[in-house]
């Protein structure tokens, strides 16, 4: 009996791994896809009475102190790509060298043991088409055969490399655990990032939005990103405002700020004797009423403002149809393709028009080794295509954008070779590895491609690889700050965005002295990019 053909999309089952338990095992194994669920309560489950608060609202409407952002914060859109489970990124796409930087070449060993065999490493040319398998198309090196160039480069209008530039991280990350403190958001926010609507998205309802934890130090329930994983998620945002996120679960501190905005009460004023005047203190129903009044005022305002603005991805024209980045039969596609596409396009519609100031798209089934190597092209090129998606929909709108790409942990080959239509001639993962890990940022300019900085000792080429492997492919763990610790990746990610702006100097009083990358001239040498825009980047045209 003929053996069936393995679906790429079904959930990975390896026997060196424990049955899954959690919700990232199902998710970086692929047995789940991302889906949210909707809760209820909240703060008006805490009062007996809550209905009499609603009826009083349509006469104590009252804008003061409700924090209405009408335009966002005008920084640099941001979107990351939680890639659940250990993908490939080094070398096989994006190249990682020694310490002189992308073209200090690894030995064959390591590049084969990050699936690249002798005949198709960096340094060679393809005996095909006559070019370097170092390909420099997008400023960043990646390998001319990269399933995440090619990807990018089918939902990206030729020549859009010209405004591409990028660096990569080489830094290790424990495998298959969303445990790693690996999302940026929080910080991105904490340097400034908003959107007119909300601040954070995200597709999935963890506390990061994502697979991946956010670290300690940047956990912020007031920043709880905002479930977005389908079109109606997006076109729900205006239809209820942010009434469900102001009176959603965690809103105690909500209720005590209620309480110090009423301004002729305070909980237990005191008399002139000094003593506690307990019969003057607020009612429930007074912190109902504010917090709703808050809640309807923001909804009213953004019905008011983007009620005639088509929200919905899939009615955007520049994304879907003749002349959009996804064909119909691409966005309405019922397989994994579709749901992916269909998720990106909710989240780059939002954070591009500057609905959201940062959102993490979370892609399962990337706990691909123990097969085929085709498995892992098939999946990095979906990936691939999403965020060329993002990049060719910021230069549509015309905005620049900064793409951050990581994973838990990574894999290694042992060389056997994948000569399947979709193997490509590679070679086949057979392990998780987390000494082959890394992460990788591209910046989009619409003025043209971002210029690499230099600093006393450094190179350009090292700007753009922030770290190095040695030479038989093993992350060099003293290189960098971050290259042993997540923690550190992080603020090393949102150091170079607030770079971007021009505001590096501001560093350690947004993040703390306890930031662990160092003094100035440290950060100086961790930071690639010189500035693309001088503070915030002006309004932007929602479409």
């Amino acid at each position: 009996m003929a053996k069936r053909k393995r679906n790429y999309d079904d959930p990975l089952c390896h026997p060196d791994h424990p049955r899954p338990v959690t919700r990232r095992d199902f998710l970086s194994q692929g047995f789940i896809t991302g889906t949210g669920i909707a809760t209820a309560g909240g703060v008006l489950s805490l009062f007996s009475n809550p209905r009499d608060a609603l009826a009083a609202l349509s006469d104590d409407l009252d804008t003061a102190g409700c924090g209405i952002a009408t335009a966002g914060a005008g920084k640099i859109p941001f979107i990351c790509f939680d890639l659940a489970g250990g993908v490939n990124i080094a070398n096989s796409n994006v190249l990682v060298g020694g310490e002189g930087g992308q073209m200090d070449l690894l030995n064959t060993s390591g590049y084969e043991k990050m699936g690249l065999p002798g005949d198709m490493v960096p340094g060679l040319n393809d005996p095909i088409t006559g070019l370097p398998y170092a390909n420099t198309d997008f400023g960043l090196a990646f390998h001319s055969d990269s399933a995440f160039k090619r990807g990018m480069d089918a939902s990206m209008t030729p020549g859009r490399g010209a405004q591409l530039n990028g660096a990569v991280i080489p830094a290790r990350s424990d495998n298959d655990t969303g445990n790693n403190p690996h999302n940026p958001m929080k910080g991105i926010a904490r340097a400034g990032a908003d959107g007119s609507i909300l601040t954070l998205a995200g597709t999935e309802t963890s506390p990061s939005g994502g697979n991946s934890t956010e670290p300690v130090m940047l956990m912020n329930p007031e920043l709880q990103p905002t479930k977005v994983d389908r079109p109606s998620d997006v076109t729900a945002l205006v239809d209820t405002g942010q009434l469900v996120g102001i009176l959603g679960p965690d809103d105690a501190t909500a209720v005590m700020e209620s309480i110090y905005r009423i301004s002729e009460m305070k909980v237990g004023r005191t008399g002139q004797t000094g003593a506690m005047d307990w019969n003057q203190q607020v009612t429930s129903d007074e912190v109902v009423r504010d917090l709703v009044s808050c809640g309807y005022m923001k909804a009213a305002d953004i019905a008011d403002r983007f009620g005639g603005v088509p929200l919905d991805p899939g009615l955007d024209p520049v994304i879907v149809g003749p002349n959009g980045i996804f064909t119909d039969a691409e966005f309405n596609d019922n397989g994994r393709d579709g749901s992916e596409f269909r998720k990106t396009a909710a989240v780059m519609k939002l954070v591009i028009n500057g609905f959201a100031g940062a959102a993490t798209i979370e892609m399962g089934g990337y706990d691909y080794h123990g097969g085929a190597r085709a498995e892992g092209e098939v999946k990095d090129f979906r990936a691939g295509r999403c965020m060329g998606a993002c990049i060719e929909y910021a230069a549509r709108v015309g905005v620049p954008l900064m793409l951050y790409v990581f994973s838990d942990g990574s894999l290694s080959s042992n060389g056997a070779i994948d000569n399947s239509p979709d193997g490509r001639g590679k070679g086949e993962w057979v392990s998780d590895n987390s000494s082959t890990a890394g992460s990788f940022f591209m910046v989009f300019n619409p003025a043209g491609r971002a210029q690499l900085r230099t600093s006393p000792g450094k190179t350009a080429a090292q700007h753009q690889q922030l770290g190095y492997m040695d030479g038989g492919g093993s992350v060099q763990r003293v290189a960098t700050p971050m290259a042993n610790n997540v923690n550190q990746l992080v603020n090393a990610v949102v150091l170079n965005y607030m770079a971007l702006h021009g505001e590096e100097g501001l560093f350690e009083s947004v993040m703390g002295p306890g930031h662990g990358l160092g003094s100035g001239p440290m950060r100086d040498s961790l930071t690639a990019f010189q500035p693309i825009v001088s503070g915030t980047i002006g309004p932007v045209n929602p479409t």
